[in-house]
């Protein structure tokens, strides 16, 4: 059997999730495995006929399989670019039919929204998706994670053989070609957007009419100063490279200014308002790279208290994933969320309206100092990433300062008090007679602190 790899990892050989691919290799010596360094050579892919002969390659295999670490819950910007000039190129369209799957390594953060991510452009390009291999990154080096390595590749080759794919897809009626057009006047720009305290970020093209209108509409109707940053505009050296030279201070090694775009722009405001367009089922390249260059923060959740917002171009309600992904982004930052005005109904008048819908809600937000509890995307990450700093915390030395000052080590086993009064309980309820006589006192001792408030 013939395997294109297409390793998405921007460090090439040195990528941990290869070593999985290298693995099998070993033990399947009877199949064919080719690599395409997709990451550590983006740049080149980029340059004009440079996609031809990995296409080439592509449809001649008998299986595509992605192999990359998960960068900020998607594949890393690098592979996305590659993704992108593969569904450009003229030839694409004979990647339909082929079978498709992939292998990651992570701390298992949100490893399925990744997974999700490829499967819905292998689904673009028809071809047959079986289920791919989520591996923490350490797995490799125990024998349990050999063998469910071993397991997954044995189970790939079957779904091949029987044609058994995991995934199919419904069939979206949606005009892309939509504009919508403002309804507002001409703009009374607020004065002071040097002051503003909401920042709207974007990656608008000048042809983009529809996003463009509706954020010139959002900013008319919005009772507040708006300053707008356009990343589609910055000139970035490159992508995250993984490289954690950042762990311990905090700086990027790129010195291409992002760092100060990032931290003084946009991040010193009030609100942070995101306006893109539905590209390839996630907010684009620009955005992945922009999102993947916030790594110099670190694992620090440094705008918590901000309120966040998404100003959308195209049919979100069809992007279940990318849906999951915003409001993930939110709880995970601690950046509430106060809404998302999309065009997708293709109506002037529903699209206008949830522009005004959008604006009340932040302003009052804003006025209200609006706190919203968090659920199990913004707990449950952090609680990942909270036993992952406390182990790394020699290297991590700027994440392992932050979550000290924030009390976010908030491990179980600090609560002493209620550990003792539980153990205390357990035996006393595994008498007979006291749990008789307990009865619904049991209940009541619950609920009398919930009372002592009301």
């Amino acid at each position: 059997m013939k395997i294109s790899v297409i390793n998405g990892s921007p460090k090439g050989n040195n990528s941990v999730t290869l070593q999985y691919i290298e693995y099998l290799k070993k033990r399947n010596a009877a199949d064919d495995f080719s690599i395409i360094h997709a990451g550590q050579q983006i740049r080149q892919y980029e340059k004009p006929g440079a996609m031809d002969e990995a296409i080439t390659e592509l449809i001649g295999t008998d299986l595509i399989l992605f192999a990359y670490p998960v960068y900020t819950s998607l594949a890393p910007y690098q592979l996305a670019k590659f993704i992108e000039l593969i569904k450009k190129h003229p030839q694409a369209g004979k990647l339909a039919g082929k079978f498709v799957s992939q292998i990651t390594t992570s701390m298992h953060f949100f490893d399925f929204t990744a997974h999700r991510y490829i499967v819905e452009n292998a689904l673009d390009l028809k071809m047959k998706v079986i289920e791919g291999h989520s591996a923490e990154m350490e797995d490799l080096l125990s024998a349990k994670g050999q063998k469910q390595l071993t397991d997954y590749y044995s189970r790939l080759k079957f779904a091949m053989k029987n044609d058994i794919t995991a995934y199919t897809r419904s069939n979206h009626n949606v005009d892309a070609n939509f504009t919508f057009e403002r309804t507002t006047a001409e703009p009374d720009r607020k004065s002071a957007v040097a002051k503003a305290d909401t920042v709207i970020v974007t990656d608008c093209e000048p042809e983009n009419l529809s996003l463009k209108n509706m954020i010139e509409e959002f900013i008319d109707i919005y009772p507040r100063p708006v300053k707008v940053v356009n990343i589609g505009e910055f000139r970035f050296s490159g992508g995250c490279m993984g490289c954690t030279r950042c762990a311990a201070t905090g700086d990027c090694v790129y010195k291409d200014g992002f760092q100060d775009l990032l931290r003084n722009e946009i991040q010193s405001s009030h609100a942070m308002i995101f306006a893109f367009s539905v590209k390839d089922h996630s907010m684009g390249t620009k955005f992945k790279i922009y999102d993947d260059r916030q790594f110099c923060n670190g694992h620090r959740t440094v705008v918590r208290g901000v309120y966040s917002a998404y100003i959308v171009h195209g049919a979100l309600n069809t992007e279940q994933n990318l849906m999951d992904l915003l409001e993930a982004k939110a709880e995970i930052s601690e950046t509430p969320l106060t809404g998302i005005a999309c065009d997708e109904s293709q109506s002037q008048s529903e699209t206008s309206e949830s522009l005004k819908k959008l604006s009340l809600n932040l302003d009052f937000a804003l006025k209200e100092k609006w706190d919203k509890p968090q659920s199990f995307y913004g707990i449950g990450g952090m609680k990942i990433f909270r036993d992952l700093i406390f182990v790394m915390r020699g290297l991590m030395k700027a994440d392992h300062r932050f979550y000290k000052k924030h009390g976010i080590y908030d491990f179980p086993q600090k609560r002493k008090g209620l550990i003792i009064k539980m153990k205390l309980i357990g035996l006393l309820m595994s008498i007979p007679a006291v749990r008789r006589k307990a009865g619904n006192k049991m209940t009541e001792a619950i609920l009398k602190p919930y009372k002592d408030v009301i």
